[in-house]
């Protein structure tokens, strides 16, 4: 799970200064990205976005799919959202000395404010998006997204759904490879 989180911060062959265990959300994170960026149910969901936002359109997919992931938790999951997150918040406060600087800096932000229960609303994800833009200097107008969220919403919730079936199967797939390639 923090393996998972932190990927992103994590460049190259560093992945191998953590724990196995976090060695492994690494590997399968960047297995996911791999796969999210090749996807074509992805690509039309960017493709949507592209002539407003170029290429902070998949930034913005992914947000997006974030919240149609908190809002549908139920689907994929027996434990309530709430409680999950709750457990999660924890893992990271226990591991918090192995994170990256950078995302040190933004946990206890991202715990405070309940971050990822927010995505389950679009004004969550507003405050989201805004946040990215004013990250890019306002450049990219991604505050601008909830518009085509509005618009679209039953357009990307179904691409999203497709998506997410493809994506459990795959994950759970790589994920016993990375394991075996690990732990021979």
């Amino acid at each position: 799970m923090i393996g998972n989180f932190m990927a992103d911060g994590i460049k190259g062959k560093k992945y191998l200064n953590y724990p196995l265990d976090v060695q492994i959300g690494i590997l399968l994170h960047r297995e996911i990205d791999t796969f999210t960026d090749s996807n074509p149910i992805v690509k039309q969901s960017t493709k949507r976005l592209h002539s407003n936002y170029s290429h902070y359109s998949g930034v913005i997919v992914d947000i997006l799919y974030d919240h149609f992931l908190a809002k549908n938790w139920s689907a994929y999951s027996k434990i309530p959202l709430e409680d999950f997150i709750q457990n999660f918040y924890e893992v990271l406060r226990r591991k918090f000395d192995i994170l990256p600087t950078r995302v040190k800096r933004f946990v206890p932000y991202m715990i405070s404010d309940n971050w990822l229960l927010s995505y389950s609303h679009i004004d969550g994800i507003q405050k989201v998006l805004n946040g990215m833009n004013s990250r890019t200097q306002n450049k990219s107008h991604m505050n601008l997204a909830t518009i085509e969220l509005e618009r679209y919403y039953s357009e990307f919730q179904t691409e999203f759904t497709l998506f997410f079936h493809e994506l459990m199967v795959f994950s759970n797939k790589k994920l016993q490879q990375i394991i075996q390639e690990k732990y021979p």
